[in-house]
């Protein structure tokens, strides 16, 4: 038996014991999910996991940054501080202490298309759980003093991560560049000015828009029932009225006809950083999973096509990554590389452009394909081996593909996927003509000249 036949029994070998491992345990299936509809619109999903006595609490607000507007950037990002800044029984520091107590702990953050509250606690405590959320959510306190104090947090969180994070500091700028008319154009963080200058009474609708119960998913997993979630539910949240519907994300992305180039100087910067994002559909389109596979082949783990060509044989590139992100409307497709020393911007981006290019002229082989579908479905088991990551997925599914259902039949899915596929949606979006360039530096733009 030859390396790369050896090397694929072995894949194989290792996704079987993994299965059968995994067989030994209750393997989760559509039917094991319960939901129910309250009656101010909050859904709420249920799955009952006796594997150990806790519980996990997953609430999914259906608002980022995409559901801002110049002037207002950021909201979003701010909401996730100022939900544990206290409500009307839990006033300041208490949701944290009042968790901790009940032997609890919490978690939260806040994407271009979703803010996520997440707690994890023993199940018998899961009654103050939803005593501390619903507070929050009915009566948070929205007032000068502690907005004026989170918003110096936010407004210092953002300077010191573009400061210290060359990614955030060249990918704020690819996204300003790539989208002219989506609100995807501006980081979730929001523009300083903004931040300086909500107002209140923006804070409040803001607040009462999208923190309605009929704009949320929650999903519950762990050693809970069903009847007791819908209990609960119908104790805590379902007193809460709904609002009117947000206002819907309309506005669509005119097609890009060219490459966009985008310089950004920063001296601390010690090597060259190259950003390019071409534009893809969003995550429920058809071409999702193969453009997902692709971003794996591409980047995932030191056999993959970037990290074998850029870091081990050329060594034009120290570090790495391609990022696919689920999203509602249509994304970018990031492919991120820092250059080695000495290597220039230009040779890094030849280089990375080259390997896409070979994938469009020749595709990738049926090994690779295969591998990649292996890592795949061993890395949803083993996800949906927790509670906890069992009760994230479903969320995520349920939406960013429009039905947790879809969860189920993910393993099929990108198993359909074909060679044939991956090399279709190169040549259908990682093209010239697609792609936004970014470049970090700490030399001067060469076209400086020109002024």
């Amino acid at each position: 038996m030859n390396l790369t036949k050896l090397k694929s029994a072995v894949i194989r070998l290792t996704l079987l014991l993994f299965c059968f491992s995994a067989a030994s345990y209750a393997i989760t299936t559509a039917e094991d999910v319960n939901t129910f509809t309250l009656k101010n619109g909050m859904k709420i999903i249920v799955l009952e996991d006796k594997s150990i006595p806790n519980a996990n609490m997953y609430l999914f607000w259906k608002v980022g940054s995409r559901n801002e507007v110049p002037g207002i950037t950021g909201l979003s990002h701010f909401f996730e501080h100022m939900m544990f800044n206290g409500a009307e029984k839990y006033g300041p520091k208490m949701f944290d202490r009042t968790m901790e107590a009940a032997g609890g702990s919490n978690n939260a953050y806040t994407s271009e298309n979703l803010t996520v509250y997440t707690n994890w606690f023993p199940t018998e405590s899961i009654e103050t759980i939803f005593d501390l959320e619903a507070d929050r959510i009915a009566n948070l306190a929205i007032e000068e003093k502690s907005v004026n104090s989170e918003r110096g947090v936010v407004s210092s969180e953002r300077t010191t991560g573009l400061e210290n994070s060359n990614f955030r500091a060249i990918w704020q700028e690819v996204k300003g560049s790539a989208f002219r008319a989506h609100p995807y154009s501006w980081s979730v963080i929001g523009h300083a000015s903004d931040i300086e200058n909500w107002r209140l009474e923006d804070l409040k609708q803001y607040h009462a828009t999208y923190y309605a119960p009929n704009n949320a998913v929650v999903v519950i997993a762990g050693d809970v029932t069903t009847a007791q979630v819908k209990k609960l539910a119908q104790k805590y949240f379902e007193p809460i009225p709904a609002q009117a519907p947000p206002r819907e994300v309309h506005t669509v992305e005119p097609e890009q006809k060219g490459e966009r180039t985008v310089y950004v100087h920063k001296a601390s910067v010690t090597t060259p950083n190259i950003m390019m994002a071409y534009h893809v559909p969003n995550t429920q389109h058809e071409d999702y999973y193969a453009l997902d596979i692709l971003n794996d082949i591409l980047a995932t783990g030191q056999s993959s096509r970037l990290y074998k060509s850029l870091i081990d044989e050329q060594q034009v590139a120290s570090d790495l990554f391609t990022y696919l992100p689920e999203s509602i409307d249509p994304n970018l497709f990031y492919i991120y590389a820092v250059a080695a020393k000495d290597v220039s911007a230009e040779k890094l981006k030849k280089a990375l452009v080259k390997e896409v290019n070979s994938i469009i002229k020749n595709g990738v082989e049926a090994q690779e394909l295969e591998k990649v579908k292996n890592t795949k479905l061993v890395n949803f088991y083993r996800t949906m081996a927790t509670i906890n990551g069992k009760a994230n997925t479903i969320g995520s599914y349920e939406l960013y593909f429009g039905d947790y259902n879809k969860l189920f039949s993910a393993p099929q899915d990108y198993n359909k996927v074909t060679v044939a596929d991956l090399q279709r949606v190169a040549k259908k979006y990682l093209v010239k003509s697609n792609r936004t360039v970014g470049i970090l530096s700490s030399e001067k733009d060469s076209n400086d000249a020109d002024l």
